[in-house]
């Protein structure tokens, strides 16, 4: 790496201003070998990075010299894009604030369910603008990276099928996972709680669940006299306290009492009430059917009926009521808002419910419409991520400007956006560690651990070290190009090494090389576990599969290399391709070409399609080898892993093969962690068909 020509700045000059903050750094580093990009030189407090036990890691502790990635990608979002709340409100992106609950979703056995998550990063970018429009009208905009779910999994915006500018994207042939927001336009967009909306959420919420009433009596000089009540009680408070204020606005001043006690069986109910007749006039005004109202009243009247009768439950959403005039209202106000509706027969006691049909899409148009104050029934928590909207994608455009965009990390990977969902950022938030932004400085501001090994060296001195083993290139490369420059990895050897502590290193560079020799004396003292990631052994199926990766050429001879300095080195054969890489043949011919570079043991599994991957894969192999299509759906039917008896098989064909190269592992022949362990019963090789059979649908 050539670092002529760089730029060398101080701390109060050119870093962040978080970065400022700190004693510990050196300066900043800009090179034009990494244009657009900083290295923050900084002294690191510690070095080794305890691995939480819940991770299921095969080891304890990892170092990584460095943090941030220069080729992260930038996935992010319109500033107005609304964001499905945990109490199934909508909120725009720009306003979303770390901690709060929102949805996202989760693989749950066959199905993705919505659950609900926290915002753990929040931030801003400037990127280019595409506007993404679906066929019911939904749309979104948002950068070129930004990930949707489809039907074939996650798809950028744009991309391409070769070149760099290589990815899984969408096309006119997708549909995007969700509901979406059918009909979103400026009137969705309106706010709501105007004058019109007040009345007719006040004539909603009254005629569905108050109490108006006049008596008449004889006074003592015998004239009649008339008492004017007016009562609303209800066990939701949000409700309640929303018609209460509207009331105020409009100059009706109510008192708020208890109406029941909770018990075992109901909630407690809060009400309010008057008894002045000025009062009561104005109320029996303000719920006054009109001739024609405005779109606005409607939707007020609609979230008024749906607080007071509704109910959202089991995927249905119906109001009730026994009123055939308040029902023929609920029917013109969903006619006028475009909300699909039946009407159930009279029950025992006259009641009739008038459901919302087409799914959830339509139940979200109507809370999106309507806007209903009592959030518990708008959950959508634990619902199946199916839908009978039509969001198949109709159009990608480049605005041609670029815009500010937002983007956040949540706990469960993904978020719903304009009703569909939305990948969110690699977990960014761990560049928050020194006060950097999650999103772009995660791309451009790279921090470097300088001092890494001489605080390594100090951690290992101590005599709680227990001398545990270290892997190193579980996390990011520690050959990394900047390494080229920084030479940390030959202090960290030489540390690891003189405190007798074993470590590890997965690597698929070349620059492994420079430091065999540190590596030779370090693996006098200690083990040291070298290992190369080699998975397709035809070239132009791994130039197919693998464009951007060192040629399985290159790695042979990184192989060949550390073995000439007469270190152990492992392969990792990860992963196998069904169909594809798995024939005897194949294998054969894989296990041989280790063999004579001099790969000490072969390490194994099937491949694992997990989110992310599995989409890029799949349009892979329809566009290179569609006859495999079918049977790649109906092998990973079931999830990200290969199931029980392909894995079974694989171990089986492996066994016989590993052992006439002299490649299996020391000490066992079990296939890598993620597989099953091989059968008791050894089955004879000649026995097994040349590719595994057409799978049955498990």
């Amino acid at each position: 790496m050539r670092w002529s020509g760089q730029e060398l700045t101080t701390e109060q000059e050119s870093a962040l201003p978080g970065l400022a903050r700190l004693s510990n750094l050196v300066r900043s580093v800009s090179t034009p070998e990494f244009a657009g990009i900083r290295f923050h030189e900084v002294l690191a407090k510690s070095a080794l990075n305890k691995v939480p036990g819940e991770s299921g890691m095969p080891f304890d502790w990892t170092i990584n010299p460095y943090r941030g990635c220069s080729h992260a990608c930038v996935f992010c979002l319109g500033a107005e894009t609304l964001i499905l709340m945990a109490d199934g409100t909508q909120k725009p992106i720009w306003a979303i604030e770390v901690g709060e609950e929102i949805y996202g979703t989760r693989q749950e056995g066959r199905y993705r369910r919505y659950v609900r998550t926290k915002v753990l990063a929040h931030w801003r970018t400037r990127k280019p603008a595409h506007r993404v429009t679906l066929a019911d009208g939904t749309r979104v905009v948002a950068s070129g990276e930004h990930r949707f779910l489809t039907e074939r999994g996650w798809k950028h915006v744009i991309g391409a099928m070769s070149g760099p500018g290589t990815r899984p994207y969408l096309t006119k042939n997708n549909s995007l996972m969700g509901f979406g927001l059918a009909g979103l336009d400026e009137l969705n967009r309106a706010p709501l709680h105007d004058a019109d909306y007040r009345r007719g959420y006040l004539c909603g919420m009254i005629r569905g669940g108050g109490h108006l009433a006049t008596h008449e009596y004889k006074r003592p000089s015998g004239s009649i006299g008339t008492i004017t009540q007016f009562r609303l009680a209800l066990a939701d408070t949000e409700a309640l306290h929303r018609a209460r204020t509207f009331l105020e606005v409009e100059g009706v001043v109510t008192a708020i009492f208890q109406f029941t006690p909770g018990n075992e069986r109901h909630r407690p109910m809060t009400g309010i009430r008057i008894a002045n007749r000025a009062a009561f006039d104005r109320i029996t005004d303000l719920i006054h059917w009109r001739a024609q109202e405005s779109l606005m009243w409607h939707r007020g009247f609609l979230a008024g009926i749906f607080d007071a009768e509704g109910s959202n439950s089991g995927g249905v959403l119906r109001i009730s009521n026994g009123d055939e005039t308040l029902l023929a209202q609920i029917r013109e106000s969903m006619d006028e808002l475009g909300v699909r509706h039946t009407t159930d027969p009279p029950n025992a006691i006259g009641v009739s419910a008038i459901r919302v049909v087409g799914g959830l899409a339509i139940r979200q148009r109507f809370f999106q419409l309507t806007g209903p104050a009592i959030t518990r029934k708008l959950s959508i928590e634990g619902m199946a991520v199916k839908s009978q909207a039509r969001l198949g994608v109709v159009s990608i455009e480049s605005l041609g400007h670029e815009e500010d965009m937002y983007d956040i990390t949540t706990g469960t990977g993904d978020f719903i956006a304009n009703g569909v969902i939305s990948h969110n950022c690699f977990a960014r938030n761990t560049h928050t560690y020194l006060d950097l932004d999650a999103g772009k400085d995660f791309d451009s501001e790279i921090i470097v651990k300088v001092n890494v090994a001489e605080v390594l060296a100090k951690e290992l001195a101590r005599a709680s070290w227990k001398r545990e083993g270290v892997a190193l290139g579980t996390n990011t490369d520690p050959y990394q190009r900047a390494e080229g420059r920084y030479r940390l990895m030959p202090g960290i050897i030489a540390a690891l090494a003189e405190s007798g502590t074993p470590f590890s290193i997965l690597t698929k560079g070349s620059l492994l090389r420079r430091d065999l020799p540190l590596l030779v004396e370090a693996g006098e003292r200690v083990p040291v576990h070298l290992a190369m990631t080699i998975a397709v052994h035809d070239d132009d199926l791994q130039k197919s599969v693998e464009p951007g990766a060192p040629t399985t050429k290159s790695r042979l001879e990184t192989v060949r290399a550390v073995r000439e300095h007469g270190l152990d080195v492992a392969v990792l054969m990860m992963p196998v391709l069904p169909y594809l890489t798995d024939t005897r043949a194949h294998l054969d011919h894989a296990l041989e070409q280790i063999r004579q570079a001099g790969g000490t043991s072969v390490s194994y599994s099937a491949l694992h399609l997990r989110p992310g991957a599995r989409e890029w894969y799949l349009q892979w192999l329809e566009r290179e080898h569609p006859d495999l299509v079918g049977k790649y759906a109906q092998l990973y039917a079931k999830g990200a892993y290969a199931p029980k008896e392909y894995r079974m098989w694989l171990a089986e064909r492996m066994r016989p093969l590993l052992r006439k190269h002299g490649l299996e592992r020391p000490g066992t022949v079990k296939p890598a962690r993620g597989t099953s362990p091989i059968h008791e019963r050894s089955l004879i090789a000649e026995e097994l068909p040349d590719t595994f059979p057409q799978p049955r649908l498990f």
